[in-house]
């Protein structure tokens, strides 16, 4: 009989326990460690987002370097999802059971693919880029753990549509964007906000797939429309295409961007002069601006090929800068939960001034709707000015 017992409490400790039991294993955690999961485009379409994980990471190195969270280093296991839902999907997987918590992940139908899978592990789900009204509605259970800081399309495409007409005096308005989440909620935002200007009429409708390469049919039918501004919502590769295209056979309409085109770096790059005089929105600090520049000044020399990227890089930063807020206030014993509560308890904070203030609570995970419009200047030394502030919406979870 009590060899019977010395060895079930042998093999009790085997599995992980104690013969008086133990707390549970934390995923990602051990006494020197917790690891952060990034699923991100590194290749495919938007590839060029995926700089928003290199980001992160030296961002998650700076905070190593000075001593880690509570006595742990960050580590940052990164993988390529390709902007492919399905791929993302099987990432969440992977890791759900090997990270502590998923950080930044990026696109509108990424994150309709991996909700479930983070509903059902409890997985906390940091700044992830994509539409909020994914998550509208559901039962608290299903966004428990989901924390995000992110603009609304609708909200944004009605605000750029008002801008179309009060900056441009437009009074044909096209619209532009990818076909699906992203770019349809974007499109009922700008039909919401052309319906409410007397005088003005949406022109045209013109969607893509995220497969397309060549943007010449959407060119030639933005061009018939005769509009005299243009919306867009699409990936830098896909917007860059376009313009190029609508030169190429002489069509110049006033361009209003969603801020997923906020990477003037990126987008003066491949657009040069073409980018020039272009309106875009963001909700988050820009190179040229002190709290980017404060930050862009730690992770460039850490990871040099994020030059050309600063606008994508400063989103990365405010990602990681929330999770590691949440590891600060949620104490040594981590655990899921623990972090969660820590989360919830950021009121009116900023990522060191990156974006407005952001409130969470147990009743609120959408912590902050809101953008700023600017304007591109000279491609020569990619300048851009400030034309409104802060546009604050509701928030939806």
């Amino acid at each position: 009989m009590a060899k019977r017992t010395v060895t079930a409490a042998l093999l009790l400790l085997a599995a992980g326990g104690s013969a008086r039991g133990a707390a549970p294993r934390v995923p990602g955690v051990t006494d020197d460690e917790v690891v952060l999961g990034m699923s991100v485009p590194l290749s495919g379409p938007a590839a060029a987002w995926g700089s928003l994980a290199l980001a992160a990471e030296a961002w998650a190195r700076h905070v190593n370097a000075e001593g880690g969270v509570h006595g742990r280093r960050i580590r940052v296991r990164i993988m390529d999802d390709g902007y492919v839902p399905g791929r993302a999907v099987a990432n969440f997987h992977e890791a759900k059971d090997e990270v502590f918590a998923m950080v930044g992940t990026m696109g509108t139908a990424v994150l309709a693919a991996t909700k479930e899978v983070v509903a059902e592990a409890r997985l906390p789900w940091v700044y992830p880029l994509g539409n909020p009204r994914l998550f509208a509605g559901l039962p608290r259970e299903k966004v428990a753990t989901t924390f995000t800081e992110y603009p609304d399309y609708a909200d944004e495409g009605a605000f750029l549509a008002r801008e179309a007409a009060a900056l441009a005096g437009a009074r044909s308005i096209a619209f532009f964007g990818q076909n699906d989440d992203y770019g349809k909620t974007g499109l009922d935002g700008v039909r919401r906000g052309v319906a409410a200007l007397p005088g003005v009429r949406l022109s045209a409708e013109v969607l893509y797939e995220v497969t397309d390469r060549e943007m010449g049919t959407q060119a030639v039918r933005l061009k018939q429309s005769g509009a005299d501004a243009v919306i867009l919502y699409a990936t830098s590769a896909h917007a860059a295409s376009l313009v190029k295209e609508m030169a190429r056979i002489g069509y110049r309409p006033r361009l209003f961007a969603s801020f997923t085109l906020s990477d003037r770096d990126r987008m003066f790059g491949l657009l040069g002069e073409l980018w020039e005089g272009a309106w875009f929105d963001t909700h988050i600090a820009q190179r040229g601006e002190p709290a980017a520049d404060r930050v862009l000044s730690v992770i460039l020399p850490l990871a040099p090929r994020l030059a050309g990227h600063e606008g994508t890089a400063v989103h990365g930063v405010a990602a990681m800068m929330v999770a590691v807020e949440g590891l600060r206030r949620a104490g040594r014993a981590l655990t899921r939960e623990g972090f969660v509560r820590a989360l919830e308890g950021l009121h009116g904070w900023s990522p060191a001034g990156l974006s407005a203030p952001v409130t969470f609570g147990p009743g609120r995970h959408h912590g902050l709707n809101s953008v700023r419009l600017l304007q591109a200047l000279s491609a020569k030394d990619r300048s851009f000015r400030q034309v409104t502030g802060d546009q604050a919406f509701p928030t939806y979870f």
